[in-house]
């Protein structure tokens, strides 16, 4: 992973400067909160419904050991003994005092690891596949790219104060675990004809009040030309992007207004003119970089000891049926650890929980961490002799949950609990779903099933792309919460359908379950998943599940 040089050290230490300097004027009464918040925000602290929230990046979701120690620290000495691992692969500190945020960048500094550019009107934190650098399915590792275009737009003039923030996410594998076409630009690894690797551009993706899925800008870029045509895509949208509603002011909107062939057209044209400004700097910059990422040591060992333990111990067998995938190395696996326990809120990790994690990844997991967008954390590369004893350690913890992929494995936003913008409560929902389907014991049964729960429409929870989408609003001062259906987040990317009238908030897990159980009943077999039946089916059957009143009205 990368390992900051003394330039980096140095440019994080006179921020970390500065902005103690702005806080301490905030305290002094010398700048008003108005005056305070642009300076804030580039630094990554929001005020929310209760307190400041320091936001702090994560960057393409990677962490070592220490850095996770560090973590734990910031929310043992000045937090409240947790933080929240967010679906941009950040984590967030919900209580922090304003005096104290200085110190707690200071902390993170020493790991290299700030809150930069995790909010504003800029190009925020650069996210990637979880399983970057371990998945067998992956052409190559794009965590080089995205830590060349975390260096380039850091302060990068040009993309400070922007009409809207701007997100990007690369992936180098066939399989798509960033939800690249829910982002303003995605990089995807590809080959082309003559066998050489470039990067598809896709752009004008974003969910919120207006979802939409990300086109093909460019089906192939060299890794000569990706970063100037970066920019190009950028500056183009910061020229012509509309300023006069924020709502529309995202680039998606400005890749529907225009379409997509007159963004190509302009992008190219600018791209002509900017890449001649990079002189090929940026490739002696990613050659340092890649060398940064090069791949561990991994060890050629028996794995008599993880297969006695599966056929042995039925709890280990299923989590591990569910908790591990496919690793390019053999005798390799990526361990996915669930921090959703069943009733527990989504994406929350105590101290301690954190201690533990990096002290499996110091000894087990060649010192390295993941967090995903899924709000859980990934040890990238085990060696499946060692997974008995990373299991034992999980329950020790309350780790083990053995849910990845499954119903209680729910992505949700902070809700009402903490966001000053939310209009509903999202996470008693997550964990009231979570607790029913385990009273049930039918998780395994169902498979395969993704909800997302966003507790307003500006969709954190990413609830347009979930096989079952939960939004949360407010009618007249009372909780509803709309269902969608049929959302995908994976490469072949879809926007959930309404399935018609909301549910209040005791209403809204019952629901829930009919409609799972009524899949069940429709399935062809154990083996089609949700989104598969939803596909063949199409919404009618699904609705007269969640509507039985009606249905038999209509009869």
């Amino acid at each position: 992973m990368y390992q900051y040089n003394d330039f980096d050290a140095a440019f994080l230490a006179e921020r970390n400067r500065q902005f103690r300097g702005q806080v301490n004027r905030r305290i002094s009464g010398a700048l008003t909160e108005d005056e305070f918040k642009p300076l804030r925000l580039m630094n990554g602290l929001y005020l929310q419904l209760h307190a400041y929230m320091l936001r702090v990046a994560i960057p393409y979701g990677t962490l070592s050991s220490a850095q996770m120690d560090k973590l734990a620290l910031l929310a043992e000495k000045w937090d409240k003994g947790y933080g929240h691992f967010t679906t941009r692969q950040n984590i967030q500190y919900n209580w922090p005092k304003l005096a104290d945020v200085p110190d707690m960048l200071d902390a993170l500094a020493e790991v290299n690891l700030h809150a930069i550019q995790t909010s504003g009107n800029t190009i925020r934190n650069v996210t990637a596949d979880h399983f970057a650098g371990a998945a067998a399915d992956e052409l190559v590792d794009p965590r080089p790219i995205a830590e060349l275009i975390r260096q380039w737009s850091t302060d990068h003039p040009e993309f400070q104060f922007m009409g809207r923030k701007f997100k990007i996410a690369v992936s180098g594998a066939e399989n798509d675990r960033a939800v690249l076409k829910a982002h303003d630009l995605a990089v995807r690894m590809v080959k082309n004809d003559a066998g050489e690797i470039g990067y598809q551009v896709l752009v004008g993706g974003g969910l919120g009040r207006t979802p939409m899925i990300g086109k093909v800008l460019s089906d192939f870029v060299s890794k000569e030309d990706l970063l100037p045509y970066i920019e190009a895509t950028v500056s183009v949208w910061n020229q012509i992007g509309r300023r006069d509603n924020k709502y529309k002011a995202r680039i998606k909107t400005t890749v529907h207004e225009h379409g997509i062939d007159d963004i190509r057209a302009r992008v190219e044209e600018r791209f002509a003119l900017v890449k001649k400004t990079f002189g090929g700097y940026d490739q002696v910059l990613l050659k340092e970089i890649e060398e940064h990422f090069a791949a561990p040591a991994f060890r050629n060992a028996p794995t008599t000891e993880f297969d006695s333990a599966y056929d042995a111990n039925p709890a280990f067998r299923s989590w591990a049926d569910t908790n591990l995938s496919d690793h390019r190395a053999p005798g390799y696996a990526i361990v996915t650890i669930s921090i959703k326990k069943h009733g527990d809120t989504p994406g929350d990790a105590t101290a301690d929980q954190m201690r533990v994690m990096a002290d499996l990844a110091r000894q087990y997991g060649h010192d390295e961490l993941r967090i995903s967008h899924e709000q859980n954390v990934i040890l990238p590369h085990v060696h499946k002799s060692d997974l008995p004893a990373i299991y034992a350690a999980l329950r020790d913890a309350d780790l083990h949950t053995a849910n990845i992929g499954l119903v209680s494995d729910i992505i949700a936003c902070p809700g009402m609990d903490y966001c000053a913008l939310a209009t509903a409560r999202s996470i008693p929902v997550a964990q009231q779903i979570a607790t029913r389907f385990d009273e049930l014991k039918l998780e395994h049964d169902i498979g395969h099933l993704q909800i997302k729960i966003s507790g307003c429409i500006n969709a954190c929870g990413h609830h347009h792309v979930g096989h079952i989408g939960i939004l949360g609003l407010d009618r007249a001062g009372v909780e509803n919460y709309q269902i969608t259906l049929g959302g995908d987040a994976t490469f072949d990317a879809a926007i959930g359908q309404r399935a018609g009238p909301g549910f209040a908030y005791d209403e809204i897990v019952p629901a829930i379950e009919r409609l799972v159980l009524g899949y069940l009943e429709l399935r062809t077999d154990a083996s089609e998943t949700f989104l598969a039946a939803y596909k063949r089916l199409g919404m009618a059957p699904f609705k007269a599940y969640l509507y039985p009143e009606a249905q038999a009205n209509a009869a």
